[in-house]
């Protein structure tokens, strides 16, 4: 049993945190679903690091020009057969785990973060233009973002919930889940809608630890933040899951919407490689990983659960934190801000880059 195998047994499943032509192009995405990656997840980052950062895709740009399309529909062009790619290569874990696992997610526009009608739209537009039943919509957690979710649920959409850093804003997410599964079992629908929410890890640490050391504060403080949170929003997720009111979606055929850990990667080099794996293993969780830290995972040679274990040091190193005066909400809603900015600047740079490749003039980056 690998070490992939291994997670799963313990109740986690790997995604991969890349896309990337050149690895369906020679067999690499192939051989890490065969060796136990269970889902894909892309970003307008990771794509615009694999469209300008590679020759991979030259051929279907030029191709493009020859035929005249705009900028967005060589933007689907190029995206969409990637995804699709994947969605084929996936199918098989798709099936074989009844709809649990094998997703490939593709995200809605940075420009519709606060536009809830138009994520619905383009979620649905997203969803048959691609035409795979094994593809999830990510859409991030704003409050626009988080009604588009209940929505797209009620409309048995697979929605893969983003950009959530912090606990009140998970506490909404899971909400809106549940809300959206209440208004289809109100209608009498199939209450199998697949659905995760992407907490995001790494990046608490990077902020709350600069900010330990801006203030002075106790160096014992930092690098506890990113964790402790991601346990909490765990003991959380259980809590509803237990809860009366879920039983009742459960009992009707509902599937839990399971936490997926985002930025998985060590950004610190004093911290272990995999901390943000081995402290967040168990039951009902997705780790979504980039290239090194599956490498790493690959390597690594026993894993325990461990996402539900000493969680009242958690409260206890959350409130130490809150008490020296660093807001978790804050702490949130900066990071929220950011993973948004972040977005938006890749979405641009590449659509910059294509406009340019299609008016027949090198990209300028």
């Amino acid at each position: 049993m690998n070490a992939l195998e291994q997670l799963h047994t313990l109740g986690q499943s790997i995604w991969y945190d890349n896309v990337e032509r050149g690895l369906l192009e020679s067999g690499e995405m192939a051989r890490l679903i065969a060796n136990g990656v269970r889902g894909v997840t892309s970003n307008p980052t990771i794509f615009e690091k694999a469209i300008l950062g590679s020759s991979s895709y030259d051929q279907a740009i030029a191709e493009a020009v020859s035929q005249r399309m705009t900028v967005d529909e060589l933007y689907d062009h190029l995206v969409f057969h990637d995804i699709r790619a994947v969605a084929d290569l996936l199918a098989p874990v798709y099936q074989s785990s009844r709809g649990i696992d094998g997703y490939v997610s593709i995200e809605v526009s940075p420009a519709l973060a606060e536009d809830a009608d138009g994520t619905v739209r383009e979620a649905h537009r997203l969803r048959q233009a691609v035409g795979r039943d094994n593809v999830m919509i990510k859409v991030p957690a704003t409050h626009a973002g988080i009604e588009a979710v209940e929505r797209l649920i009620a409309e048995g959409v697979p929605v893969n919930v983003t950009l959530i850093f912090g606990l009140t804003q998970y506490g909404r997410v899971l909400e809106a889940y549940i809300a959206g599964l209440e208004s289809r079992q109100k209608q009498g629908l199939s209450l199998d809608v697949a659905s995760v929410a992407s907490f995001f890890v790494s990046r608490v640490d990077t902020l709350v630890d600069k900010e330990v050391s801006n203030k002075k504060l106790p160096t014992e403080l930092a690098g506890k933040a990113a964790v402790a949170n991601a346990k909490l929003a765990y003991a959380h997720f259980k809590t509803v899951s237990e809860s009366d009111r879920w039983q009742s979606l459960a009992t009707s055929g509902a599937r839990v919407q399971r936490p997926l850990w985002a930025s998985t990667s060590t950004k610190n080099p004093a911290y272990p490689v995999l901390l943000y794996v081995q402290t967040l293993v168990g039951p009902h969780t997705v780790n979504t990983v980039p290239p090194a830290t599956l490498t790493h995972i690959e390597q690594a040679s026993e894993f325990e659960r461990s996402v539900d274990v000493d969680v009242p040091s958690c409260r206890a190193a959350i409130a130490e934190l809150e008490s020296a005066g660093i807001s978790m909400e804050q702490v949130s809603e900066q990071l929220l801000d950011e993973g948004l900015q972040g977005f938006r600047k890749s979405f641009d740079q590449l659509m910059g880059a294509l406009t340019e490749r299609l008016a027949g003039r090198p990209a300028s980056n």
